[in-house]
């Protein structure tokens, strides 16, 4: 099943996921080193880390969206992308509620509490990661529908539409 939503032929979503999971992944680690005596600004880029992971996962989650609605119903892509789907909105919402708690505090750091929180989330965050191989590795959401070790460019039309000029 080809992609809905593409820029210059290529999938927006898969595009878009790569921030937000670099961003959270540092986030952790920049807290965790603050929390066993780190340098302390690290936890000041740890939230900000979030608060950039988390407009970029709402992006990812809006482009996947197109992707996930136009799964026919009944299929194991279907489920798949649901449980990928409710796997990321979980990982957002902890980093929210994170993002939150850290807003309004004295201090930017995370604390033991939110860091657990934060692995928790990485952990949620691998799962549904491993679905979104799944989708596109195993189930071929996504991909192009001409395929192939020799395909053209995706900068080229696509070999079904005439363009003017062309003779047939």
């Amino acid at each position: 099943m080809e992609s809905r939503l593409k820029v210059l032929g290529h999938p927006v979503h898969p595009m878009l996921v790569m921030f937000p999971v670099a961003l959270f992944v540092t986030a952790v680690i920049f807290d965790l080193v603050d929390t066993v005596g780190g340098p302390g600004f690290l936890a000041e880029v740890a939230y900000w880390n979030i608060t950039v992971g988390l407009i970029g996962g709402l992006l990812a989650a809006a482009a996947g969206a197109f992707d996930l609605l136009a799964l026919p119903a009944g299929t194991r892509a279907k489920r798949v992308g649901l449980t990928h789907a409710a796997a990321n909105v979980a990982v957002i919402l902890l980093f929210a509620a994170v993002w939150a708690v850290r807003l309004n505090a004295d201090s930017r750091a995370a604390g033991g509490a939110l860091v657990a929180i934060e692995v928790v989330a990485l952990a949620i965050l691998g799962v549904g990661a491993w679905l979104g191989g799944e989708l596109v590795d195993r189930l071929g959401v996504g991909v192009d529908p001409e395929h192939d070790l020799n395909a053209p460019s995706s900068l080229r039309p696509p070999s079904s539409t005439q363009r003017i000029g062309d003779v047939r």
